[in-house]
């Protein structure tokens, strides 16, 4: 007995001991990159702060980037935690020294990110394009602008005509160039953002500058002295940028995560969201109406801000100029008029007693949109309702259930605008609206009035931004060393 209890012992601590060591050597192993971000309990992502990627907008923080990586967040069970950087080249360093988890700020596949980072899947597309101001010469393509360099170098002092940010795929495009032909020259700025650039070609204080076919639409909206010349590259896939490592873990789940956002239908529907309304550009209303908000727009915006409640005031303040470019008085020979341009009879349904006063005709207008908002359907998505009632407000609403039963019977998604804005112009086929419950209708006219408020829209936001931009000298400035953080639950 006493042998089968020293052999019994000995097992035992011999047991005991290697449950000891095999614990020490799980614990000793390195943790995936998501387990780490599970265990801080914050998904850290990188961005720009812009028109798409993230912005603070009126209801807090938005933008694509941003919406897209609160449901990545969501779906890992954490917090997010944007963190927006003034450059590109501030957020290459934050994720190589761990900083940050992810950068999502709308950069293209160039060959040295995918060499330097892992790329995630693409979520849209754009082409890197030269930008100059109308009314300046114009090359058509990259032979005369070559051809023509070296006059308008001269013509301009012997300085750059063309100028890029640093750290951007520009660089290696024009890098291509001047590698075949030699005296191509064009300047690189490490202290300026794109923002800048265009700025400075809009102003004619440079004559040339390359940006992506997304940024330019929008920053037409601010800048409309922007146009293109030509395009330098095919269309390029944009994506996230993770760092590279033979960790597959948050790789792996990002996949997954763009394929569900994909198959879903969300990834469409925040597309249209952000950059849906961008399609068109008319340089001649969207400088009128960048003159009216410095000379009309504060005069009543007071009066927007009062009257707008749940909505944004820039919002309203936008139906205002698309229905009456903010004349108190207008009138049309349909017999709407005013500000908002009401009809007698929803005039009286919102106890306005006298059209042709500002302040009525915008509590007015406010007021009739809110109930158009009210009887859109709840199966709708939030954000998206208003550009139903908008359509309502300018066509009907029976008028807009007839698209989206349209839609409907096309195969088309009802609560979807991107669909239901394509069917809308159908109401004026007899081969359709014949079939419908409430007969023709200018559906076209309603579908370019929701784009062209939300255009107005998006250019009273940036122009706000750029004015707060001019004032903070040079704007938000975020380095990798001393981030500002924007923490959200």
């Amino acid at each position: 007995m006493p042998l089968i209890s020293r052999n019994l012992k000995q097992f035992l601590i011999l047991t005991c001991a290697s449950i000891f060591m095999m614990g020490c050597q799980i614990e000793s192993q390195p943790k995936s990159d998501l387990d780490q971000i599970r265990e801080r309990g914050v998904l850290r992502v990188g961005t720009l702060n812009n028109q798409l990627s993230f912005y603070i907008g009126p209801d807090g923080p938005a933008g694509l980037d941003y919406e897209l990586a609160r449901e990545f967040a969501n779906e890992l069970g954490v917090q997010l935690e944007m963190k927006p950087a003034y450059r590109i080249s501030s957020l290459y360093p934050a994720l190589d020294n761990g900083e940050i988890d992810i950068i999502a700020a709308g950069l293209s596949q160039s060959q040295e990110r995918i060499q330097r980072f892992r790329a995630g899947p693409a979520y849209y597309y754009v082409s890197q394009q030269l930008v100059y101001k109308p009314g300046t010469w114009r090359p058509r393509n990259l032979e005369q602008l070559l051809n023509n360099q070296d006059k308008l170098i001269e013509e301009n002092e012997g300085q750059a005509i063309l100028r890029i940010i640093s750290d951007s795929h520009f660089n290696k495009t024009l890098a291509a160039i001047q590698n075949e032909h030699e005296n191509f020259q064009y300047e690189v700025d490490s202290n300026a953002d794109v923002n800048d650039l265009l700025k400075q070609v809009s102003q004619g204080d440079l004559r040339f500058t390359v940006a992506d076919s997304v940024e330019v639409s929008l920053s037409q909206r601010i800048y409309p002295e922007l146009a293109l010349a030509f395009e330098l590259t095919e269309d390029q896939p944009i994506s996230w940028f993770i760092r590279r490592s033979e960790d597959e873990s948050l790789y792996a789940l990002m996949i997954e995560f763009f394929g569900n956002q994909k198959q879903s239908g969300n990834l469409a529907t925040l597309e249209e969201k952000y950059i849906g309304h961008i399609g068109t550009f008319d340089y001649v209303d969207t400088r009128a109406f960048i003159r009216a908000l410095d000379s009309t727009l504060p005069k009543w915006a007071p009066l927007f801000e009062k009257y707008s409640g749940e909505f944004d005031w820039r919002l309203i303040a936008a139906l205002g100029y698309q229905e009456s470019h903010w004349n108190p008085t207008a009138k049309s020979p349909t017999g709407v008029r005013g500000m908002m341009m009401l009809t007698l009879p929803t005039a009286k349904s919102v106890g306005v007693t006298n059209r042709l006063d500002p302040e009525q005709s915008i509590r007015g207008g406010a007021e009739y949109l809110r109930r158009m908002v009210a009887r859109v359907p709840d199966s709708i998505p939030e954000h998206e309702k208003i550009w139903f009632a908008l359509a309502s407000y300018n066509v009907g609403f029976g008028h807009m259930m007839d698209a989206r039963r349209l839609t409907r019977a096309q195969g088309g998604n009802p609560d979807a605008w991107a669909d239901v804005k394509d069917r809308l112009p159908l109401l004026r086929q007899k081969k359709y609206y014949s079939q419908t419950r409430y007969g023709y209708a200018r559906g076209d006219e309603a579908r370019n009035y929701v784009e062209n408020i939300r255009r107005y829209y998006q250019t009273i936001i940036g122009h706000v931004e750029q004015q707060s931009r001019n004032q903070s000298e040079g704007g938000l400035k975020i380095s990798s060393s001393s981030p500002t953080r924007t923490r959200l639950v």
